[in-house]
């Protein structure tokens, strides 16, 4: 069996081990160990049994011999796989012109003032970059050169890139990936743990505490960046009343109020558009990435004028493929698609579908412990005794490769992994939340 990597040294979240590929059928084995020759040893797959791929369509993945397998887990293809307004609008830009955001063009512009205007005051700028890491990458410079201080604070199994920049405040990287200097951890607003009476005053204690300690080294507060689904930290959706007192106390010390969306952006949670909009808060700058493209590689910055001010006078900022014609397609025919198809209202009606029939299991299953989430993002947390409320992240493995075998993918999360991470495709239907949960009942009867 597979390790889960909780971020702790020798373990891997739901990840293949290469010394078992002996163990696979034929074809598998040698797509492994080419893949080994070939790649390195950086890269993971996933599941105890890896999926091979041939092609995709909304919710499904097909294998070599034509199998489907329900894509439970794939925010990155937001409106579905190989949607088709978004390939054709991706094909005909193609087919035109593809060029760098050093020539005027009107495409840019036009989606810039769509996206801006889902995101309101004071955000009227917005900066294009390839992927959600180069995006926090640039937010942490700008609040640097803004702030002229160097401290960032971010939750404690946060994940927010892997450049050099972004992986030092990334701890859910685990130990090997050493954390900057300048940056300082609050603890994970656990709901399941924690009373959510006062919670958000409680984080903001954390991080004035935090403060305190950067200014003592000469630090000083930079940017407190936050994904509002917490979903490296375990998917805590509620309360939402979170982040109203914690951006206070940044914007008390100095620093900037930085909404990662990466995760949280573009309808996922069924309630707003914006992660952050279900807490009833104003950021200073916004990050997104991933599902802004539907697969491909367009992320942004949105910003407001005073922040980027001396930034755009002393420093340029220039992106070759940030912002390109076609991203630029991409990335407009994304936001119509989520509009004409409603699938912000979707993701509501779906994922409580889902949760509901979470909760109904746990009446059968002690193991359990906790359902949450919003819209089609989702965690059930495993235990191994709810009065104690111990992990369980065996028994989560078990049920994340149980999945794969009945042909349905999901992962795990949290600093013990032991939280079914579910989050399929904004297009995900009723009928595919009906094949999900009886997978699910039928993994758990099977343990």
């Amino acid at each position: 069996m597979n390790a889960i990597d909780t971020g702790r040294p020798g373990k891997m979240v739901n990840a293949f081990d290469p010394a078992t590929a002996s163990g696979l059928k034929e074809s598998s084995r040698r797509l492994v160990e080419r893949r080994t020759k070939l790649l390195g040893p950086a890269y993971r797959l996933f599941y105890n049994d890896p999926v091979e791929v041939s092609r995709a369509k909304g919710v499904l993945l097909f294998d070599a011999e034509g199998r489907d397998y329900l894509d439970a887990y794939n925010n990155v293809v937001s409106v579905g796989h190989c949607h088709p307004r978004v390939v054709d609008a991706i094909s005909a830009q193609l087919r035109t012109v593809c060029t760098h955001t050093r020539y005027l063009q009107n495409e840019i512009l036009d989606y810039a003032e769509d996206l801006l205007s889902t995101l309101g005051e004071p955000l009227q700028h917005v900066m294009f970059t390839c992927t959600g890491s180069e995006a926090n990458d640039l937010a942490v410079r700008i609040a640097k050169h803004h702030t002229g201080k160097r401290g960032v604070i971010i939750t404690d199994e946060a994940y927010h890139g892997n450049s050099d920049l972004t992986s030092g405040f990334s701890p859910s990287l685990g130990p090997y990936s050493p954390l900057g200097a300048f940056v300082r951890r609050i603890p994970t607003p656990d709901s399941y743990r924690l009373p959510s009476q006062g919670m958000g005053q409680w984080m903001a204690e954390n991080v004035v505490a935090q403060v305190h300690d950067l200014e003592r080294r000469g630090e000083g507060l930079a940017a407190f960046i936050v994904d509002s689904i917490f979903s490296s930290d375990g998917i805590f959706s509620n309360p939402i009343e979170l982040l109203g007192p914690v951006c206070d106390a940044v914007h008390a010390a100095g620093g900037l109020f930085i909404a990662d969306e990466v995760q949280s952006g573009f309808a996922r949670t069924g309630e707003k558009l914006w992660g952050y909009q279900r807490h009833g808060v104003y950021p200073d700058i916004v990050t997104m990435g991933k599902p802004m493209g539907n697969g491909f590689p367009v992320a942004a910055v949105a910003l407001s004028p005073n922040i980027v001010q001396e930034f755009g006078r002393d420093t340029r900022y220039f992106n070759t493929f940030g912002g390109n014609t076609v991203a630029v397609a991409a990335a407009q025919a994304v936001l119509n698609v989520i509009r004409d198809e409603g699938l912000l209202n979707n993701a509501a009606r779906v994922g409580r579908i889902i949760q509901d029939g979470f909760v109904e299991l746990a009446k059968h299953y002690e193991q359990i412990g906790d359902v949450r989430g919003a819209g089609l993002y989702i965690g059930v947390e495993l235990v191994k005794s709810r009065a104690t409320k111990e992990p369980d992240s065996a028994t989560t493995l078990a049920l994340v490769n149980g999945l794969r075998a009945r042909r349905v993918l999901i992962s795990a999360t949290g600093f013990h992994a032991n939280i079914l991470k579910i989050r399929p495709p904004l297009v995900f239907s009723e009928d595919n939340a009906d094949r999900l949960l009886s997978e699910a009942k039928a993994v758990f009867a099977s343990l």
